[in-house]
């Protein structure tokens, strides 16, 4: 029931900037999927359905679909930086469904997309952690007052993940900042 203490009440307008936000993030990378996957659509896909939802289309059925479409894109890449990019596009499409449970697992519906990314920069990078760096900067650029407010009334991200755990982290750290 909304209002309860373990409960955050969340608005359409607010997921949709969530949402948005996400889809910046991962559509950076989408190049790096498609340069191993050329012929598959399904990460463009859900970057698409997750900007409809985002501009104010529905968060139905197809929206959701496709996010796991991505998901299932990613274990059909040759490199892991792919197979990070499709999950950034997954994350992108999952954004639009952050649930309103006071849990810290939650913040990754939030930040998975921008931490996917940057994992997969670093990693077409040959595995530079300064790369990924840079891309959570860039990401923390991307946040709107809405996104770190959101953001804000969950708890800190939780720990483990391993390197995308950590950028999760440092993503985390920098917007409550």
């Amino acid at each position: 029931m909304a209002g309860e203490a373990n409960e955050i009440v969340l608005s359409t307008q607010e997921l949709r900037e969530v949402t948005a936000f996400a889809v910046e993030c991962a559509e950076v990378v989408l190049e790096i999927f498609e340069a191993d996957q050329p012929h598959d659509s399904r990460p463009r896909d859900a970057i698409t359905a997750a900007w409809e939802f985002a501009r104010g289309g529905e968060r139905g059925k197809s929206l959701r679909d496709t996010a796991w479409a991505a998901l299932a894109a990613a274990k059909g890449t040759d490199t892991a930086a792919a197979r990070e990019a499709a999950w950034a596009a997954m994350s992108a499409a999952g954004a639009a469904y952050l649930h309103p449970l006071a849990k810290a697992t939650q913040v990754k519906h939030i930040l998975g997309a921008g931490a996917h990314a940057a994992r997969a920069a670093e990693l077409v990078a040959g595995d530079d952690r300064t790369v990924g760096a840079g891309h959570v900067e860039q990401a923390v650029h991307r946040a709107t007052p809405v996104v770190v407010e959101v953001l804000g009334r969950f708890p800190a991200a939780p720990g483990g993940g391993g390197r995308v755990g950590e950028l999760i982290r440092m993503l985390d750290a920098d917007l409550r900042r």
